[in-house]
């Protein structure tokens, strides 16, 4: 049998609600009626979002979910600037919450006819009067719709308490702007058929609500500190990893640091092997300390110079092309210095921030990519800190897999992804 929907009707709903964080770009976001966190695994991907928030009165249920809420392994590899914490109460929408107070947005999927009516206007006195959020998205059955369902009699889901017509819901929608300084725009998904659309209307319903600007409303319950309650259960919460917080930019900024001092050694070395003239190409080898020997300010002068087109110091191109004297640097800065074992190759910091992009944009300055290394064991240093000191002969694999292991990139291993059931007419 074909789907009465294409796309079914609760993708449709979740599409509606990931349409609008597209558009207006909220920060914190809480779903309330999460059930079993399907829209909140699509928002986590909107990474506009900083605080994505679930509740719900069975926290079984949440506890089944949860996982597939968890960073994944590449938001551990490749962390961006983006922040995101996610977390999942058991609670219900009946009651006060301080951690649930002046959301952007807060979502009612398919919950409100879940209610009795008494709950629901302890519901609205919540969500509208004490929460206060910016903007509130609700969905509903629409009962005139239902006489299209097949093979339907009675609600579309045995713990419905009532099924409103689209003039009941504008009733109440209305009456609640009035109430708490909102107001209100209707829509809807699941369209009818053709030719039945203003007869009908949508299969569910959906007032969108903003709080209108400069009122608080003369009906928004007070509170104080006394009455910061919490009575929510925490079932869930975790931090994605971002490049805000400085240890996870440490350990990027470090890998990268890494990998680009072993190309440029790798690079320096196979054109080494491959110049029959090496001492002449090169101004300074173990052999031959004399000659270009630019210190790190020198350098970074250099660099400067070369981008406004000016002339550097001895060495330098003089054309003001600066991917050409990047390359004439390079060649003329690292060098093979004395050290234990079979000695080291040094790379200045100057170098590394001039020629690799990534490694610039995670340090920032040259002064803040020295002060950020200085005192990262993983990274050996000069004695003068300008430095990044590689060992001539290739190092053991183990060496670098040990950093790695280090990291946080394991958590990422325990993300879950569940069989979703299938869906009766709430959630077609």
């Amino acid at each position: 049998m074909n789907p009465l929907f294409s796309p079914a009707l609760h993708q449709q709903r979740h599409q509606f609600v990931i349409n609008f964080v597209k558009m207006k770009k909220p920060k914190m976001v809480a779903d309330l009626g999460c059930n079993d966190c399907k829209l909140l695994k699509q928002l986590k991907f909107h990474r506009e979002i900083e605080l994505l928030v679930g509740v719900d009165i069975n926290g079984d249920v949440i506890k089944k979910k949860m996982r597939g809420l968890a960073p994944l392994s590449a938001n551990y590899l490749q962390p961006t600037c983006d922040q995101l914490c996610v977390e999942l109460y058991q609670g219900s929408v009946t009651q006060r919450d301080a951690r649930l107070r002046g959301f952007h947005l807060v979502t009612c999927i398919e919950l409100i006819e879940h209610l009795t009516l008494t709950d629901l206007d302890h519901f609205t006195a919540v969500v509208f009067g004490y929460m206060t959020p910016l903007s509130v998205i609700i969905s509903t059955p629409n009962s005139e719709y239902n006489a299209l369902l097949p093979g339907l009699s009675g609600f579309r889901h045995r713990d419905h308490k009532f099924e409103w017509n689209r003039a009941e819901f504008r009733s109440w929608a209305l009456k609640v702007c009035l109430k708490y300084s909102y107001k209100v725009e209707f829509t809807g998904v699941g369209e009818a058929p053709l030719g039945m659309q203003d007869s009908v209307g949508f299969c569910s319903q959906i007032g969108v609500f903003y709080r209108l600007e400069g009122c608080t409303g003369c009906n928004v319950l007070p509170f104080s500190d006394e009455e910061d309650v919490s009575p929510y259960t925490l079932l869930y919460s975790v931090k994605y990893p971002s490049l805000r917080d400085n240890n996870t930019l440490r350990r990027v900024l470090v890998s990268e640091v890494l990998y680009w001092a072993e190309q440029l050694k790798n690079r320096w070395m196979e054109e080494k092997s491959s110049d029959r003239n090496y001492n002449s190409t090169f101004s300074l080898t173990e052999e031959r300390a004399e000659g270009f020997n630019p210190t790190h300010a020198a350098i970074e002068g250099w660099l400067a110079a070369c981008a406004e087109g000016m002339d550097g110091p001895v060495g330098c191109c003089g054309t003001g092309d600066v991917d050409k004297c990047e390359e004439m640097l390079w060649r003329n800065s690292l060098k093979l210095e004395s050290g234990t074992g079979s000695g080291y190759i040094s790379i200045p910091l100057a170098v590394l921030w001039s020629c690799c992009p990534k490694v610039s944009e995670l340090g920032g300055s040259l002064r803040n990519l020295r002060h950020l290394l200085m005192d990262e064991p993983h990274v050996n240093m000069s004695q003068d800190g300008a430095a990044v000191l590689v060992k001539y002969q290739e190092q053991d694999e183990e060496d670098d897999d040990a950093y790695l292991e280090d990291g946080e990139y394991s958590e990422a291993s325990w993300c879950s992804h569940g069989v979703e059931p299938e869906e009766d007419w709430e959630t077609v």
